[in-house]
């Protein structure tokens, strides 16, 4: 076994002393390669070196092979032994949970906290939202002190007046438009020629449009 396979070697029986759990070889990869960077290659060899020399068990269910620490290194445990670990597993779980929730919540806190603004913003953007309201307030103080205010009345007249122009526009134009069909029927060349050798501009020409009312 060269060097480089007895290091892998040497970390995977590690491992499995340390867990005392079955796994295959792809669990043990998946679970070494990251911080040891092992190649499932190397890995799987290992493991079954490790199973040849007896340092490691070995089971084949079906197409896959099981390996686990070998037993006879760890002294008996009675059931006494087993119920105590068992109440410390169960205490240990407890205090996972509540670290983890705490851990949680602090990391609720910690994103709000950088959420939020400092107290340098704060004061930076207080006096940007004053400096507006008084540009606010100087501008309003020159509307209210206009002499040219428009009044209701005069408002209502100026409306008025649009509404006539638009609707006398609107008969103008169908006028035009039924007059200059009926012309089109006996000429013998195009609109566009007609508009053209009668000097006639339309209001796409000008690119203007009927506003609606």
């Amino acid at each position: 076994m060269s060097k480089k396979d007895s290091g892998c070697a040497v970390i995977i029986l590690t491992y499995l002393n340390e867990k005392n759990r079955p796994y295959s070889a792809q669990d043990v990869f998946g679970n070494l390669q990251k911080q040891h960077g092992l190649g499932k290659t190397a890995v799987v060899k290992a493991m079954e070196q490790l199973a040849q020399d007896g340092k490691i068990r070995e089971k084949v269910y079906g197409k896959q092979k099981i390996y686990f620490a070998d037993q006879s290194q760890f002294a008996d445990v009675s059931d006494a032994d087993l119920k105590e670990m068992d109440c410390r597993i169960t205490e240990l779980s407890s205090k996972v949970q509540t670290v983890s929730q705490d851990c949680r919540q602090l990391d609720a806190e910690l994103k709000e906290l950088n959420s939020s603004l400092t107290t340098a913003e704060m004061t930076s953007q207080i006096q940007e939202l004053k400096a507006e309201c008084e540009g606010y307030k100087e501008r309003l103080n020159k509307i209210r002190s206009a002499t040219n205010h428009v009044t209701p009345e005069e408002r209502e007249k100026v409306y008025k007046e649009r509404c006539l122009f638009v609707k006398e526009w609107k008969k103008r134009k169908r006028l035009a438009s039924d007059m200059m069909g009926a012309i089109l029927e006996g000429y013998p060349k195009s609109k566009k020629q007609f508009l053209e050798e009668v000097g006639v501009e339309t209001d796409e020409d000008h690119k203007v449009a009927i506003p609606n009312i």
